[in-house]
């Protein structure tokens, strides 16, 4: 009977250990509302910064396709010559 007892009262504990970690999270995390505000915020939405991160993202990839088509160390070659 004792081991019975102390089962019931540790899978109590454990659930209400859950439970309250559970109930916190809920607390913690914010509401469909201020999500929508913080997607707001975000800088991906800014069209200018999207711009700049594209144009980036071309420069790397122009890089990187060089790379693969020349035999040359391009990990060597100074910054300035990028620019080809």
């Amino acid at each position: 009977m004792e081991l019975l007892r102390r089962l019931v009262l540790g899978s109590l504990m454990v659930a209400g250990t859950t439970g309250l970690g559970v109930g916190a999270w809920a607390l913690a995390t914010p509401r469909e509302q201020r999500m929508r505000e913080i997607a707001k915020e975000l800088p991906e939405t800014n069209p200018l910064r999207r711009a700049e991160k594209r144009r980036q993202n071309e420069l790397v990839m122009a890089a990187i396709k060089e790379a693969a088509e020349t035999n040359e160390n391009v990990a060597r070659r100074p910054p300035r010559d990028w620019s080809k």
